[in-house]
């Protein structure tokens, strides 16, 4: 496994030469080139160790990437008055990851989202999946991408700084067949954008959805609520789900629901809504099928603070977009800076294929055959108004 992954990683070689001290607390100065650093960040219960990358761009951003999990430790983004914030939920120390975290800043695999009774029929071959949302299978099952330890290796680019992680997924891990060889690459570019690029390769059919899964609150005050950031979605549908959260295969138009975000709109204005497939969340906690051609790279969704004037893009050549609101955060966890995470603490955007595909055959396939590439590209762009 280790030689595929050096093989796999050599054309990007180009290691760190500095290290960065201190993983909770951060530095607010600007730099006037790109930099990446690391640092220890604990240890693994089997003694494998957990690295702590820093991405700084040229106009101060900053992002902090552990290797447990591909996670998005911090990410440091400038207000209206150039002031420097961190906008994503997480953890001061390794062990609150392992302890209990609600996804916070990971990379999501092998299929994010649910899948169905954890179960998939590929090719004529019924496939029973690791359970762990009630009876169904979330974000890759037990032990997800989320809880692995990936290769790293490091590389600046044309476009901003880069960490390329690398992870080997073996033939039956959480129940998915083939063996998936999977890369993941965080480029921190000067146009102000954390730029997510994912790849797999596999031996055998089977089904990938990946995506990223950071708890965002663009006000840096993390026991601040979002419910007054400003949302747009650029999606006409949405994809309806039954109680139990699993879509039920059909498209439903925003018009006249409390999923319309066409015209931008405060998430905390209508959601409480009565609206019964609302209320399963209960609150936002949907896919929208966004308004742009299969395939094709382009705006999801646009988020807006208007008290820090912090403005976060999301764009994608994904189709879905799941957009939740932090309903589940409930007070009984405590992060970075001694902040206690409440009910709407903070939102995630996640450009996906819809959620339970290998069940749905009018969804746009998740099927990875051999010879095939699977590739996705996610970016959060930021700026200020």
């Amino acid at each position: 496994m280790k030689k595929i992954i050096q093989l796999l990683l050599v054309a990007t070689a180009g290691l760190a030469t500095a290290s960065f001290v201190g993983c909770a607390s951060h530095s607010m100065s600007k730099s006037t080139t790109n930099s990446i650093t690391s640092a220890p960040f604990g240890t693994m219960p089997d003694g494998t160790a957990v690295q702590i990358y820093t991405l700084r761009n040229t106009h101060g951003l900053e992002a902090r990437i552990l290797t447990y999990g591909g996670i998005l430790q911090s990410l440091l983004v400038p207000d209206r008055t150039g002031k420097l914030g961190d906008v994503v939920l997480g953890y001061d120390h390794l062990q609150g990851y392992l302890d209990k975290t609600p996804y916070f800043g990971a990379l999501i695999g092998r299929y994010g989202n649910r899948i169905g009774g954890a179960k998939f029929t590929l090719e004529g071959q019924t496939y029973t999946l690791a359970t762990n949302n009630g009876p169904n299978s979330l974000h890759g099952g037990i032990k997800g991408f989320d809880k692995v330890v990936w290769s790293a290796k490091t590389f600046v680019s044309p476009e901003g700084p880069e960490l390329i992680l690398a992870y080997y997924s073996r033939d039956g891990e959480e129940g998915f067949p083939g063996n998936l060889m999977v890369t993941a690459i965080y480029t921190l570019t000067d146009d102000n954008e954390l730029k997510l690029q994912y790849s797999a390769t596999t031996d055998k059919p089977t089904v990938v959805n990946l995506t990223h899964h950071s708890y965002f609150n663009l006000t840096g005050q993390p026991n601040t609520d979002i419910l007054g950031h400003i949302v747009y979605i650029n999606s006409d549908e949405t994809t309806p789900v039954d109680a139990g959260l699993i879509t039920t295969g059909e498209f439903k138009s925003v018009a006249g629901t409390p999923f319309d975000f066409r015209t931008p709109t405060a998430i905390g204005a209508r959601i409480n809504d009565p609206d019964v497939v609302l209320q399963y969340g209960p609150g936002y906690d949907h896919n929208w099928v966004i308004n742009k051609p299969f395939g094709q790279y382009g705006l999801m969704a646009r988020v807006t603070d208007p008290s820090s004037g912090r403005v976060m893009e999301v764009w994608s050549d994904e189709p879905g977009l799941q957009f939740y609101a932090g309903n589940f955060l409930d007070g009984t966890i405590t992060g970075k800076y001694g902040a206690v995470y409440k009910i709407h603490d903070a939102f995630c955007m996640e450009p996906q294929h819809y959620p339970d595909s290998p069940n749905k055959p009018n969804f746009p396939t998740t099927e990875l055959k051999p010879g095939e590439k699977y590739h996705n590209t996610i970016v959060y762009k930021f700026s200020a108004e």
